[in-house]
C-alpha cells in the first residue's frame, strides 16, 4: 500500500485570482531569453533608448521593438516618447509585486 500524503486533502476551491493572472502575463512576457536579458539590462542601467538595446544585441531594430512591446504589454518597463526616440525603464513596483508573487509559490499556505 502506498501511503502518499501529498494527495490525503483538498484543501477548498480554486477561485479566480486577479495576481494569478498578471504573474502568468509577467511569466509568457519573459518566456524568452532576450526579454529576460532586457530586463537584466534596464535593471543595471534604469533608463536607455530601444537603439541602445538595439546595438547590444544580435537582432533587428524591429525586432527588439516587439521583445520592448511585449514587456511593456505586461507591465514589466515603460517607454516615454522623447522627440523620435522611446526611452524605456523598468517599472520597479510591478518587478518587485512579480517577485513577491513568485517568493509566494515557495510558501506553504
Amino acid at each position: 500500500m502506498i501511503n502518499n500524503k501529498c494527495c490525503d486533502t483538498i484543501a477548498g476551491k480554486i477561485t479566480a485570482d486577479p495576481d494569478a493572472e498578471a504573474f502568468a502575463v509577467i511569466c509568457k512576457a519573459l518566456a524568452h531569453p532576450v526579454r529576460v536579458q532586457i530586463v537584466g539590462y534596464l535593471k543595471r542601467i534604469d533608463k536607455c533608448f530601444c537603439g541602445d538595446i538595439v546595438e547590444l544585441l544580435p537582432l533587428a531594430q524591429s525586432t527588439v521593438s516587439q521583445h520592448l512591446k511585449s514587456l511593456k504589454d505586461a507591465g514589466l518597463i515603460k517607454g516615454e516618447v522623447e522627440g523620435p526616440k522611446t526611452c524605456y525603464c523598468l517599472d520597479k513596483k510591478m518587478l518587485n509585486k512579480f517577485s513577491k508573487m513568485a517568493a509566494a509559490l515557495e510558501k506553504p499556505e
